[in-house]
């Protein structure tokens, strides 16, 4: 299966190595060296990835990527950061990137980053296909599995992407406790050590959307010492 995947950055020699060996994953890969081109091109085109650099000409990556993640149609991103921008590969995970690569990056590194990245979105797509129009019910949220649409208490909520899929984690394993490691794997597909606070940042906005009391919360419970799980008395009466 032919897949396209856009590339924006501005180091051309980096761009041109990455298309090479994206290339060989069957893919096709349209280069681009500025965030503005760039951002017009992802938002016009039809990608299965966008492989992105923080620091560009025009518009960077860090605000390339909180427009894409402001529409509704979800395309997986993929950062390039430099060694030392530790807070822009933490900003950038928090707005909704799916992965990042530290640069100088091997690429081997690169390509199982992407296989990853592909098989998440073809897991999530065939479980959408088996589950089209699906309606899990539990408390006073209501979630379309289908539309990713969200409501509580029958009003919608607007979740990013990473935090739609952070509570659908929950809601599909009630009960179960997780640490932010397992979460980290599960919901953002990889193990980015030393990121554990992404977890916390994105549950605590989850709680502000779905909680009817934030500071008490009743669906996202905080198990003390080990993570958290979603409620499966909630679950449970629904």
């Amino acid at each position: 299966m032919s897949r396209s995947v856009l590339v924006i950055e501005d180091d051309r020699d980096i761009a041109q190595l990455v298309k090479i060996h994206v290339e060989e994953l069957h893919c096709r890969v349209k280069l681009v060296h500025d965030g503005t081109v760039g951002l017009a091109e992802a938002e016009s085109g039809s990608y299965d990835l966008i492989i992105l650099d923080l620091m560009l000409p025009g518009i960077d990556g860090l605000e390339i990527t909180r427009r894409l993640r402001a529409r509704t149609n979800y395309t997986p991103l993929l950062m390039l950061t430099a060694k030392s921008s530790e807070l822009e590969r933490v900003l950038g995970l928090e707005m909704g990137a799916d992965d990042y690569l530290t640069k100088p990056f091997s690429v081997l590194e690169l390509v199982a980053r992407v296989k990853a990245i592909f098989r998440r979105m073809e897991k999530l797509q065939t479980g959408a296909v088996a589950s089209a129009g699906e309606i899990l019910v539990a408390g006073p949220l209501r979630i379309d599995t289908n539309s990713r649409a969200v409501r509580v208490d029958d009003k919608p909520v607007e979740l990013t992407a990473k935090e739609f899929d952070l509570l659908l984690f929950f809601v599909q394993n009630p009960g179960r406790v997780y640490s932010r490691e397992q979460l980290l794997n599960h919901v953002w597909g990889y193990s980015h050590t030393g990121y554990e606070h992404t977890v916390n940042s994105h549950i605590n906005r989850l709680r502000a959307k779905i909680e009817r009391d934030p500071g008490d919360p009743q669906l996202m419970q905080t198990v003390w010492g080990v993570g958290y799980k979603f409620n499966e008395l909630v679950s449970k009466n629904h």
